[in-house]
């Protein structure tokens, strides 16, 4: 069975957005139309302190009570006080699948989003708190030794890169179609950005190779598998990526990933 995690609470947030909705279709869509093997599992919210283990606290603070609101707002949504249950509860799945899926030597997803461009002090292009680093470093205390954060949104993963920019134990590898937070390239981060559709897949088979043969090993990999370099989407699609080109990604990064076991 594979678990993805999931709760109302992920857009409990009064901002109509896509970032703050698309998980309650998710997950509607795989209860009037289950697919076999696919579970939903209730996540536990994370805690002010856990959060802040990453983001700075005055930051955690501004989310959890609106002030200043200028703060609070920095990722670019209104805030209300559901934001702080949205933000807890959507990071909370995150972490829960990193843990599942290392404790389990396995698979398992989180309806979540909005998380790779979330800076220390601050949100980011629709991102409040960067819940990939947040799972990487609850995957580190559950014992693993090293993990990789694969990036596939449209949008490069600048919030990540910062925030991993210390820690040896953690790689980012980020193929985007969108110069959206875009960031150098260091040791920790290796970032792509692609021009063309024709070009997609052959970077990120470049990319995996480059980590099969020259990375350095990890027992967990956190794949970021945005939609949104799809050619119909509106916030950094790319022409000619269409449906068959993402589910070829797809079937790229779960094939490498399972021969890496």
């Amino acid at each position: 069975m594979l678990p993805v995690f999931y709760s109302p609470a992920f857009v409990s947030s009064a901002h109509a957005f896509e970032t703050t909705r698309k998980a309650g279709w998710l997950a509607d869509s795989l209860v009037t139309s289950p697919i076999a093997g696919v579970e939903l599992v209730h996540p536990e919210p994370l805690t002010f302190d856990e959060v802040a283990r990453v983001h700075d606290p005055a930051y955690v603070r501004a989310v959890q009570t609106g002030a200043p609101r200028a703060l609070a707002e920095s990722q670019g949504f209104a805030w209300d006080e559901g934001l702080w249950h949205m933000v807890l509860a959507s990071n909370g799945g995150v972490v829960a699948a990193a843990r599942h899926a290392l404790q389990d030597g396995g698979v398992a997803g989180s309806l979540s989003s909005g998380l790779h461009h979330a800076k220390r002090a601050r949100g980011s292009g629709f991102c409040t708190f960067n819940g990939l680093v947040l799972a990487a470093y609850a995957a580190l205390d559950a014992g693993a030794r090293a993990v990789l954060i694969l990036d596939l949104d449209a949008h490069c993963g600048g919030g990540t890169a910062s925030l991993i920019a210390e820690e040896p134990r953690l790689r980012q590898a980020d193929v985007s179609v969108s110069a959206f937070d875009r960031y150098a390239p260091s040791a920790r981060a290796s970032l792509r950005v692609v021009s063309r559709a024709e070009l997609y897949l052959p970077a990120i088979e470049q990319v995996l190779d480059d980590l099969a043969t020259r990375g350095p090993a990890f027992d967990l990999c956190l794949y970021n598998a945005g939609m949104d370099p799809h050619e119909g989407c509106s916030t950094g699609g790319r022409p000619g990526i269409t449906r068959e080109i993402l589910a070829a990604r797809e079937r790229l990064v779960f094939d490498w990933c399972t021969s890496r076991r």
